[in-house]
């Protein structure tokens, strides 16, 4: 037995060894199989998609354009050293190009094909009209004629040049013009200025629908006029109708290349027009240099009131169109510079002053002649020229057209930027084609324009119509501009001057208003139908904000930090991402909105390893890529804060996996390793989930009937004008959209009666009994925090209902 036992001693002893053999055998090939599943998975993650970013802060072409920019500089500082000298002359010249008034050629060229459109095609139709008005060219004599012409020059001089050139240029929002950035200085005086800069914004941006429609059409229809083409016309009566809208749909095409490429074509272009205007006046006032008698204004004032004036009052009416483009004028200040207008408006007034008064000599010249006494629709601008030279007049004449269009479209950009910075409408996708921040684009304004356009062609079909609703809401767009700009003088300091200035200049402008109305009929109720809706989209949305922002709240570190770790170290509830990113238009890094904070914590809480609540901040530089981040002490919520350019697509979840990963290298952020591969994911970061919180107005909500419908009219806007999903870039990662009443504190409605014979249960009365220690607030929970910031928020309804 002992040497049996000693031999299965030896047995076991000798088997050991292949045992651990076997074991350590095993043990590789299990490690070599987890290698391979490892290495399969690396290789799964290399065709995921996951947004990543370059290792560069600017892209070559954005290093070029700087690079640009910077030798453009260095050679303008050196001709301003250069020039200053060079004497007195030279001192002034280079003070004036160190400061918001200089001049270079390029801008100046853009300026005269961004700015000057609309006022360029006046002189297409004003003498046109005036001698329709007056029964034709047979009741014309020369006080009809010196009359009209002194109007005028007077009209011209006061309200272009002195109102918007002289005063009006001279108060600007840190370069930009137009009404909305006039009422943005002004804003602080007092709360009811925000209803003429409402209603002057509204009436011009209806009147930046009518202007391609007019000045397009009444160039177009000049082609009737050439010879060669009377018939064809003759036969085809809607052949005007259909070029026009081909030109309309081509110009709002070309839209989004910008102002600045479009403005140095159109440029050139208006150059050689209005060196015509003033060439073909010129060869006309040979016949009768007399005409200048009108720049006497008595001429003007005595036809105005003369019994010979068919017209009357409405008169001025006709007169107010050689003023058109003023305002567009002031709008697009911030697109080229108040200095390049300065520098190229007085050639612009002397050649339109001219023609005019080559038309005006032409007048006189054939007042006796019977073929034009019964021609109907007699237009002196074509009439003026030689055959050969109409072909020319023509096709400038076109062209200037589309360039007067150009300018209310690039105006109306400026204006709904404007709206958008005072909230009065919806924040929409704005493109800033060119490398300065005044060169804008914005899609949805570019699109419904052209649609509205192509509109009032449709009811309109011809000039002759539209131009029936045509100017009348430009002049209130002027009267409200005049009322804030003496309201900005009076508290300027200049108390006389601002009583002066706005008594002169609405007297003027009345009297244009009450001659338009008399077009209101004859398609003036089309403008003013389409201002009153561009005016309710802006008051609804203003209102509807405000009431947001009256229950808006946030919280401090102190308030949500407690619940949020409670949360985060509670495994009992299973992660619902990894991370989750909330995007947030408050750009206050030291708090917590409260629509983030019950979004979390709503029905079942969205426990995660990180909350993120971001925010984006446009600069007024191009190329800007700079983030800030607070964390408040923790490594799971993070507060961020992107500054881009405003030429960066704000590419926000490349972004977001950028800052994970830099925060992640510096320890802040715990790894999130992920273990399988997932499309569009980052195999060294966890998932992402992104929430946009949207408002509801609940039935119960205590809220009057007029914020009620302004509310229900802005969430209809804002689903018309387009998710925010698009603008930050989320389209691809399927963001979720959550809905939360707008107010948490609701009415009360009265308690039910039960009916079924059962005894009713009495209402419960406050007792002083020991309360359930089940039903004691835990000290970590967030109802406390919830039960506040509902009381506050009844408190503050309380007090605006008051109001």
């Amino acid at each position: 037995m002992a040497e049996s036992d000693k031999q299965a001693e030896r047995a076991q002893k000798a088997a050991k060894p292949q045992k651990a053999q076997k074991t350590n055998a095993k043990a590789g090939a299990n490690k070599a199989k987890a290698k391979q599943e490892e290495e399969a998975l690396l290789r799964a993650d290399t065709f995921t998609n996951a947004p990543k970013v370059s290792r560069r802060t600017l892209t070559k072409e954005e290093r070029e354009a700087i690079a640009k920019q910077r030798e453009a500089e260095t050679r303008e500082a050196e001709k301003i050293a250069s020039a200053s000298s060079k004497g007195r002359l030279g001192r002034w010249w280079a003070r004036l190009q160190s400061g918001p008034d200089k001049v270079t050629w390029g801008m100046a060229i853009v300026a005269l094909g961004v700015v000057y459109g609309d006022i360029g095609t006046s002189p297409l139709y004003t003498a046109q009209t005036f001698l329709a008005g007056q029964g034709g060219f047979g009741n014309v004599d020369r006080e009809a004629v010196l009359g009209m012409l002194s109007l005028v020059f007077w009209s011209i001089t006061l309200i272009t040049t002195v109102k918007y050139v002289l005063i009006a240029m001279r108060i600007d929002n840190n370069g930009e013009g137009g009404i909305f950035a006039l009422y943005s200085l002004i804003r602080k005086y007092g709360a009811w200025l925000a209803i003429p800069a409402m209603l002057g914004g509204a009436a011009f941006l209806a009147d930046s629908v009518l202007t391609p429609a007019v000045s397009i059409s009444s160039a177009v229809e000049g082609l009737q006029t050439l010879p060669p083409l009377e018939q064809l016309f003759d036969e085809n009566p809607s052949l005007t109708l259909m070029i026009t809208v081909v030109i309309i749909v081509i110009l709002f095409s070309v839209q989004s290349r910008g102002t600045e490429s479009i403005g140095k074509v159109f440029g050139s272009m208006v150059l050689v027009w209005f060196s015509f205007l003033a060439v073909v006046g010129v060869v006309n006032l040979n016949n009768d240099w007399s005409v200048f008698a009108a720049l006497n204004p008595v001429y003007g004032v005595k036809f105005l009131f003369s019994p010979h004036n068919a017209a009357g009052i409405a008169l001025m009416g006709t007169v107010f169109l050689s003023t058109t483009g003023a305002e567009a004028l002031y709008s697009d200040m911030g697109h080229v510079g108040r200095g390049n207008i300065y520098f190229t408006w007085p050639f612009i007034k002397i050649a339109l002053v001219l023609n005019y008064f080559g038309q005006g000599a032409w007048m006189l010249n054939n007042a006796r002649n019977p073929q034009f006494n019964t021609m109907k629709s007699l237009n002196p601008f074509f009439q003026m020229m030689t055959p050969n030279v109409r072909y020319l007049a023509v096709i400038l004449s076109v062209t200037a057209g589309v360039i007067a269009s150009q300018a209310l479209i690039t105006g109306a950009f400026t204006m709904v930027s404007e709206a958008t910075r005072l909230n009065w409408m919806p924040h929409l996708q704005v493109r800033y084609p060119a490398r300065t921040r005044g060169q804008l684009y914005i899609p949805v304004v570019n699109g419904v324009l052209c649609v509205s356009t192509l509109a009032v062609l449709a009811i309109f079909k011809d000039s002759e119509h539209i131009s029936a609703a045509y100017g009348l809401a430009l002049t209130i767009t002027m009267i409200t501009t005049t009322v804030l700009l003496g309201v900005y003088l009076w508290y300027d300091r200049k108390r006389v001057g601002a009583i002066v200035f706005t008594v002169l200049f609405l007297a003027i402008q009345i009297m244009f208003f009450i001659a338009s109305m008399a077009k209101f009929l004859h398609g003036g109720w089309f403008t003013c139908l389409l201002t009153i809706a561009i005016l309710f989209v802006m008051y609804t949305w203003n209102e509807g904000t405000k009431l947001e922002r009256a229950q808006r709240r946030h919280m401090r570190p102190k308030d949500f930090l407690p619940a949020l770790d409670k949360l985060h170290g509670d495994f009992r509830i299973p992660y619902f991402a990894d991370n989750i990113v909330y995007l947030t238009s408050d750009s206050e890094t030291k708090r917590l909105d409260t629509d983030i904070f019950f979004s979390i914590f709503a029905d079942h809480p969205k426990r995660a390893r990180a909350w993120w609540a971001v925010s984006v901040e446009t600069t007024d530089e191009p190329f800007t890529r700079e983030y800030s981040v607070e964390n408040f002490g923790t490594n799971y919520i993070f507060r961020v804060r992107f500054r881009l350019g405003f030429k960066v697509s704000q590419s926000i979840p490349a972004y977001i996996h950028q800052i994970m990963h830099d925060l992640s290298k510096t320890g802040e952020l715990p790894k999130q390793k992920s273990i399988y591969p997932r499309v569009d994911a980052d195999p060294d970061i966890g998932t992402v989930r992104y929430v946009l919180v949207h408002k509801a107005l609940m039935p119960e909500s205590k809220v009057s009937a007029r914020g009620a419908l302004s509310l229900q009219a802005k969430y209809a806007i804002r689903h018309v004008a387009g998710s925010p999903v698009k603008w930050f870039g989320l389209a691809p990662y399927n963001p979720l959209i959550e809905v939360q009443p707008l107010f948490v504190s609701t009415r009360r409605p009265p308690r039910l009666k039960r009916t079924d014979g059962t005894k009713t249960v009495p209402a419960p009365t406050p007792t002083r009994s020991v309360a359930d220690p089940a039903a004691v607030p835990d000290p970590m929970d967030t109802t406390a925090g919830l039960s506040r910031l509902v009381q506050e928020l009844d408190a503050a309804m309380s007090a605006e209902e008051k109001k």
